[in-house]
């Protein structure tokens, strides 16, 4: 019988398949370990804190303004079974939903709450975030908006308008 040996860093955790099924006692690591090549497969998830962001998302206000809104995203992976058994990719699924979170969540905000209310947004965000990727093993751990572009019109008129009421 032929083993190959790995190694895992400090921060690196793998789940082992052998033949399928995962391998007694969930994911391993760090450290040295054995396979048997041809009847184990390994799947090794990262547990640093991630970042990413969200690209620039068109939303149409509740006061009928078009804006640019993007984010950033921090997570981790808090159980690397779950991140592989119960999720395809836990990476693009947790960047598809924060899109569509965040569009979804500014949608029923009006332009002024967007401008002046950032931080209860990112907190409310990170909660209904958190709260759907807790099953896929996926902790979010901090959510910024991080620009609200205007268009150009929309800019000229609010500026014409306070200048004209200075």
């Amino acid at each position: 019988m032929i083993l190959f040996s790995i190694i895992f860093q400090e921060y690196e955790r793998a789940v082992i398949f052998r033949l399928g099924r995962v391998k007694r006692g969930g994911a391993v690591g760090p450290g040295l370990f054995f396979i048997v090549p041809c009847m184990d497969e390994i799947r090794v998830t990262d547990l640093r804190t991630v970042s990413f962001d969200v690209p620039p998302q068109e939303i149409l206000t509740k006061d009928s303004v078009t804006v640019a809104v993007d984010a950033v995203v921090y997570y981790k992976i808090s159980s690397p079974l779950s991140a592989v058994c119960n999720v395809a990719d836990y990476a693009k699924s947790t960047k598809l939903l924060a899109a569509t979170t965040l569009r979804n969540i500014l949608g029923t905000k009006n332009l002024a709450e967007i401008l002046s209310d950032r931080e209860s947004i990112a907190t409310h965000l990170l909660e209904i975030l958190d709260t759907a990727t807790d099953p896929w093993g996926v902790k979010v751990e901090r959510v910024e908006v991080k620009d609200v572009k205007l268009p150009k019109e929309l800019q000229r008129a609010m500026a014409a308008e306070a200048e004209a009421t200075r």
